[in-house]
């Protein structure tokens, strides 16, 4: 497994088909640097070509989850937009495709065909946000807590919470959060709907995340990566476009040979076993 500064990667257990990829800057709660813009898709991406991964689960060393951009990171962007021409056209040219290559980093969740789970304890901020809403389900301690901060830095939230929360916790909602930048704590998050489930201790939430990653990873891998699919594309769709996309994808995926040991598999009262992805 390749080594990473910002991160580690490492399978959940021995000839497992679960993965953990765990945010590992602890000394800086997890600050999102320049070295994890480049390293944090490059392994997502290398999880989803790898046959023998079937879920990934985010999580975080330390105490706290994610604190958000590095103050370091968002100043060398500023830096290098101001000083590498004095034309301010071509300035925030520069800037622009830098946003869009951090954007890229978190999107490679969604992109990502297999399913992430993320298990958050401590400070989910800013940065934090815009990577658990990438994510397919999420879950927490029960203090853990959350803001959208960016406000109270002087900046638009630009790499995907604004795109993903109102989707997640209604349109109002997201525009509370976002403009005031307020703390909100776990209790709240699940009423929102941002939170799955909480639990008391971070014992808990990592026992909660491996049983269900491995209940996941025993599912067929195709109807998985298809509920996923179909769930993130026809989320913006009209009820007929999402029918008609649903109905397209399974006319190419449901005749599978997935299908045939899943129904065999109920007939004969066994567990089934599925080919890898």
């Amino acid at each position: 497994m390749e080594e990473y500064k910002s991160l580690k990667v490492e399978e959940m257990e021995e000839k497992s088909s679960v993965y953990r990829v765990i945010l590992n800057r602890p000394s800086q709660r997890n600050a999102l640097s320049a070295d994890f813009f480049q390293e944090f898709p490059k392994a997502i991406r290398c999880l989803d070509q790898n046959p023998n991964v079937s879920v990934i689960i985010l999580t975080a060393a330390g105490d706290h989850f994610c604190s958000g951009i590095d103050i370091n990171t968002l100043s060398s962007i500023k830096s290098e937009s101001e000083s590498e021409s004095s034309d301010r056209g071509r300035g925030g040219e520069r800037l622009r495709r830098r946003i869009l290559e951090l954007q890229e980093a978190v999107t490679a969740l969604e992109q990502c065909r297999k399913p992430v789970i993320v298990g958050i304890h401590g400070a989910c901020v800013g940065g934090g946000i815009d990577l658990i809403t990438a994510c397919d389900i999420r879950y927490s301690t029960c203090d853990a807590f959350f803001s959208v901060k960016e406000v109270d830095l002087a900046i638009t939230a630009d790499l995907g919470t604004l795109q993903r929360l109102p989707s997640i916790v209604g349109f109002g909602n997201a525009m509370d959060l976002a403009l005031t930048a307020r703390r909100f704590s776990a209790a709240e998050a699940k009423d929102l709907g941002l939170l799955s489930r909480v639990f008391d201790t971070k014992l808990e939430l990592d026992q909660h995340l491996a049983t269900i990653a491995q209940e996941m990873a025993a599912k067929s891998p195709l109807a998985v990566m298809g509920t996923k699919a179909v769930l993130l594309k026809t989320r913006d769709m009209s009820m007929e476009q999402g029918l008609d996309y649903v109905a397209t994808w399974n006319s190419a995926m449901l005749l599978s040979d997935d299908l045939k040991e899943a129904l065999s598999a109920f007939l004969h009262k066994r567990k089934p076993i599925f080919a890898k992805l």
